[in-house]
């Protein structure tokens, strides 16, 4: 029986779950296969598992005759033409046209994926292919050259990315023996067989190892549906037991105190997701992992008493992990990871999830929610579905008019991702988007020439979008394209230029496998110190209450210019120092407040922060206007003199921003119209050159403290009430930052050093993000620990004597001289916040 699931479609039936649990749920039989043979192992229906699989890839007669489905089948027969043609065309060391073999392991892994193709095109019911056997015959031909000549050779083999090697070609060549007639694919399967066990190097005993750090999260489903589908291939109920006990590690929630294998990659309690150790990774890695285990529980229905009370834990996924960071139909930049600098990128990222939410949705018991968030999302283009079946199982949910559309989130969410060190605030007509970075969380991800100039994307870059805006048009890969790296959204950086990783060693990656680091492509110094490294400070958290937010972080060097400094790095490896600041993010409803101290470029190099960068199409019709504080307008190019409030508007698009400062200090802000090629972010991007008008407002120089308010979709009026408005700097400095909003009655603070530290009303002992809320006779507190290292965090509410109501476990309130104490056991928390509710 599918779990039950609350009709409110935030809050899951079930629990988190941990490994043990998780694999409570599978057989016993399927848990001992592990090292038995298979007449020990689990009975598995190999028949129902292949069946299974053919129809999620190839459809249906039944499915594939619907006119939702003409789509996806027209684009499958038109692919495996242009790929029987290519293979026409090949020249010599070539089975497609344009695609050498030999040394290039993408090209290696292309030629396998245009043989699935053409074999799915003979396999899906209505394709004027369906049934072809001289097609089938050169899909079988292409396979045994392949492997002949390229694959087969374990000494030759292997080259280039891992990935390709245990992953990717593997899951064509199962896919493909699949679409194969039996008579086709029985030899061919023996050939490959025992050639994708040997490719999986990083594995143990030619399977998965559950130690190794490249089987994790999204590479483990990856790797463990293949072999799955291996399995039933060859009727081999060891081999599928084995996998799907496995696969089952990736549905346990990460216990960061107690890792399994070592393990960080997955879903988290608050609803992160980590790839790669350390990256904030939804939106790329996070998809293909929902994608694969949705797939894995359609493969393994009436197969075996496998996964049955899992949809649950996916659906948490969902709710909690992906609703948040989609906005109107586009995923959010903030974890996307490397795959920002991509052109497909944004709207065509829910695809996949899209699809997987609406299969889940035949798993669970109260679909509604579900369905309701799919007819609520922008429709999807169907033909980037893998599924014929997802398709017509999609159209129907949104061809229901008794299904009224409804989104996953509130009207009004605050979402603290503090295990990834990312923070989104919603509200109606906007969401708000922040990227932090710590000790534990990457500040940026570059590899394999993708996101070439990443340097600041994790030090406060934010994204504010706004609601009716085509996302396009302001974010994506043209906003990396055209907006200097060194002028991101919220990011303080050092006045310097800085050199690609391929400008600065001419390839992909810094190559020294002399070095006692040994790093090669895919070393794990490489990932510390080249494609993802970690800052070194551990403050960077924050706290909700109810709808609101705050968060902090204390920036810092990377990694990598730390073990420079020490002598850990060789001589000609290239390191960049960071500039420094203190900053804080308080997140009402009408604005967001943004507080920095201590903003130094050091080393006596100079430094500039950025308030806001937008793009604009050449020809919108994009406004500034301003005042400076005696009164008199703000204009363009004029006098360099602090402003008391700014706007941005795009009248072409009919959208604005404001900018309320709350302290004086100069503002250089204007319009620049800037032509890049794409390729300037990734190196395989096409060399398309994009024209933007480019929006910056920056603040220059070193500075003890500034403030200001981002004001999504402010009017001139409403900046202007600021002057007189309901927000008030409590403190600012490298000790504590606060704010009071004294219409919605808040007080809320970061305290970064040790304490007690004073912040208005409150007494705070130390480290923490605090938020209070009085009204009606009411006070809520919520606080937390940024560091994630604290055992209690303490604040007391001075004034009159305040009685508990209600308090979340592990918080104890008793009165003290002046006022009131509220302390949390914040011990192994990880970040998490604690709520009080006092009268």
């Amino acid at each position: 029986m599918s779990p039950s699931v609350s009709s409110t479609g935030l809050e899951p039936a079930v629990p988190h779950m941990s490994r043990r649990q998780v694999l409570s749920l599978f057989p016993a039989a399927g848990l001992l296969a592990v090292g038995a043979s298979p007449s020990h192992a689990a009975a598995v229906d190999h028949a129902r598992l292949l069946a299974n699989t053919l129809a999620i890839f190839a459809g249906t007669p039944d499915v594939n005759a619907r006119p939702e489905v003409a789509g996806k089948l027209a684009a499958i027969l038109a692919t495996a033409r242009q790929r029987l043609a290519a293979m026409d065309r090949a020249g010599e060391g070539e089975l497609f046209a344009g695609l050498a073999l030999g040394t290039d392991d993408v090209n290696l892994r292309l030629a396998y994926q245009y043989l699935y193709e053409i074999a799915l095109a003979t396999r899906a019911p209505g394709s004027a292919l369906a049934g072809d056997a001289a097609a089938q015959q050169r899909v079988a031909g292409g396979l045994r050259r392949l492997h002949e000549r390229y694959f087969g050779d374990q000494q030759a083999g292997y080259y280039g990315n891992w990935h390709n090697w245990e992953i990717a070609i593997p899951a064509h060549v199962s896919r493909t023996l699949l679409l194969l007639p039996e008579a086709l694919r029985g030899d061919l399967t023996a050939t490959y067989l025992p050639s994708m066990d040997a490719y999986l190097r990083n594995g143990k005993d030619g399977d998965v190892d559950l130690d190794s750090r490249f089987h994790t999260g999204a590479n483990l489903a990856d790797i463990t549906a293949n072999r799955i589908l291996q399995g039933a291939l060859t009727a081999d109920d060891a081999r599928v037991t084995k996998a799907i006990a496995d696969q089952a590690t990736v549905f346990a929630t990460i216990d960061p105190y107690r890792l399994q294998h070592g393990v960080t990659d997955g879903y988290y309690r608050d609803g992160s997701f980590i790839q790669h150790h350390s990256v904030a990774y939804t939106g790329s890695y996070g998809r293909g992992l929902l994608t694969r285990v949705v797939q894995t529980l359609k493969m393994l229905e009436g197969v075996t008493s496998g996964p049955q009370d899992l949809p649950g834990v996916v659906y948490r996924w969902i709710t909690d992990g992906f609703a948040p960071l989609i906005f109107e139909g586009w995923m959010m930049e903030i974890v996307k990871g490397r795959a920002v600098s991509r052109t497909s990128t944004g709207y065509t990222d829910i695809g996949v999830v899209v699809e997987a939410i609406a299969d889940l949705a035949d798993h669970v018991e109260d679909a509604l929610p579900l369905k309701r968030y799919l007819r609520f999302l922008p429709a999807a283009d169907t033909t980037a579905f893998v599924s014929p079946v997802s398709i017509a199982r999609y159209a129907a949910i949104r061809a229901d008019s008794t299904v009224p559309a409804a989104d996953l989130n509130p009207a009004e969410r605050s979402v603290a991702f503090n295990a990834m060190d990312r923070t989104v605030h919603r509200r109606p007509g906007y969401a708000f988007a922040l990227s932090r970075n710590s000790e534990r969380i990457s500040k940026y991800e570059y590899m394999n020439g993708e996101n070439l100039m990443p340097w600041f994307q994790g030090d406060g870059a934010y994204y504010l979008y706004l609601a009716g805006e085509d996302q396009r048009e302001v974010y994506g890969v043209d906003y990396y394209t055209a907006v200097s790296p060194y002028r991101l959204a919220g990011v303080t950086a050092p006045v310097e230029e800085r050199r690609t990783v391929p400008e600065l060693y001419g390839r992909f990656w810094y190559d020294n496998p002399g070095h006692p680091l040994n790093f090669t492509s895919s070393s794990e110094s490489q990932n510390a110190y080249v494609y993802f490294p970690r800052g070194e400070n551990a403050f960077s958290g924050g706290a909700t209450l109810g709808a609101y937010g705050v968060a902090g972080m204390v920036q810092s060097d990377d990694a990598a210019y730390t073990a420079k400094q020490a002598g850990i790095l060789p001589d000609d490896f290239v390191a960049y120092r960071n500039a420094r600041a203190t900053k804080s993010w308080f997140m009402f409803d009408d604005e967001i407040v943004v507080l920095a101290a201590g903003v130094s470029g050091q080393g006596g190099r100079d430094v500039v922060t950025t308030v806001d960068s937008r793009i604009a199409a050449p020809g919108d019709a994009v406004a500034l206007t301003g005042e400076h504080w005696d009164g008199r307008p703000w204009q363009p190019g004029g006098p360099i003199a602090p402003p008391r409030w700014l706007r941005y508007a795009n009248g072409t698009r009919r959208t604005a921003v404001g900018y309320a400062f709350l302290t004086r200090q100069p503002v250089t802000a204007g319009l620049e119209t800037v032509t890049r090629s794409r390729r300037v972010v990734r190196a395989a991007n096409p060399d398309t050159s994009i024209t933007k008008n480019v929006f910056t407002a920056t603040i220059a120089g070193d500075h003890p403290a500034f403030a200001y308010a981002l004001v999504p979709n402010a009017t001139e009026p409403a900046l202007r009430a600021y002057a007189d408005g309901p927000l008030a700097v409590l403190a600012n400095n490298r000790h504590v930052q606060a704010v009071r909003h004294k219409t919605l009655g808040i007080v809320a603070c970061n305290v970064f050093s040790q304490g007690p530290r004073p912040a208005g009303s409150l007494l705070v002992d130390g480290p923490a993000s605090v938020m209070v809320r009085s009204s009606g006779g009411r006070t809520v507190v919520a606080l937390s620990d940024p560091t994630m290292g604290r055992d209690r965090v303490s604040v007391v509410v001075h004034g009159a004597r305040l009685r508990l109501d209600t308090a979340d476990e592990g918080v104890t309130v008793r009165r003290v001289p002046g006022g009131t104490l509220i302390q949390a056991t914040t011990h192994h928390a990880y970040g998490r916040t604690f709520t009080a509710t006092l009268r």
